[in-house]
């Protein structure tokens, strides 16, 4: 991704969400959820970004026992897609139960990526494939709606599962909807800039690759309204055995950092 790339600009803000148990299988064990969703992006196009996540929530199985869970990530990449670098740790009940930290660089050539881990355990690995990283991949599926496309494709690499995983994932696009669809919304403090930006239905697959799967199933998907800032509402994750949705309940546009000549 060139320093001054044109096209789709992703702008910092920070994202509130408050998350619900949509649907829940036998096989699931979750009776009850709730929790919220704190995501924020900055940088810019010449510099590279900064995403961090916090999503925390509250659990009860089907015999009344409540869990807490805290997954904190952050992600640095540089504009011109050549490193990324991941840091995240998974609390449960207030004690911490994974960390992570890594980074990858494309080192020769861009489907050549070099990556090193740091913890949980040092290993080094390389994946030879065409890969993009997270705010890559979100320009890169912007710039598919807005060309009008309905999928986009691309294999994934974001740090998580250990480091270890990548992904295979699919994009349905749907029809593109026009400034205004925001207002027609469930009310969310500060939401208001987005009342004049068109936005698309989309529905995120994500696919490991080299995993255990054969009934095409994807691992996990994401369904979402994708405003062409980068700002997404009507969250809907789904882990097969059980889905969550989450709302926007408040938005802050952050200062945009200009990039220096």
């Amino acid at each position: 991704m060139p320093a001054a790339a044109a096209g789709p600009q992703l702008a910092p803000h920070r994202a509130v969400y408050d998350m619900a148990l949509e649907r829940s299988g036998a096989s699931a064990g979750i009776s009850a959820l709730t929790g919220r969703m704190v995501f924020e992006l900055k940088g810019n196009a010449c510099k590279g970004y900064e995403q961090t996540m916090r999503f925390v929530t509250e659990t009860m199985d089907q015999n009344g026992k409540m869990s807490l869970t805290d997954q904190r990530s952050t992600f640095y990449e540089k504009a011109d897609g050549r490193s990324f670098r991941f840091e995240s740790d998974q609390f449960r009940n207030d004690r911490l139960t994974e960390k992570t930290r890594g980074e990858a660089v494309r080192s020769k050539g861009p489907d050549r990526l070099s990556v090193r881990i740091q913890s949980p355990q040092t290993q080094e690995k390389n994946i030879n494939r065409k890969i993009l990283f997270p705010v890559e991949h979100s320009i890169r599926l912007l710039e598919a709606a807005e060309a009008g496309k309905q999928l986009f494709s691309a294999d994934l690499y974001d740090g998580s599962e250990k480091g270890e995983k990548v992904y295979a994932t699919t994009a349905a696009i749907g029809a593109k909807r026009p400034p205004g669809v925001n207002s027609e919304l469930p009310e969310a403090e500060s939401s208001e800039t987005l009342n004049k930006l068109a936005a698309w239905p989309v529905s995120l697959s994500y696919f490991e690759i080299g995993g255990q799967r054969r009934d095409g199933v994807p691992n996990y998907e994401l369904s979402f309204i994708y405003f062409e800032n980068g700002v997404s509402r009507k969250l809907l994750i789904d882990y097969g055995s059980f889905s969550m949705r989450g709302e926007l309940v408040k938005l802050t546009m952050l200062p945009q950092q200009p990039c220096n000549k």
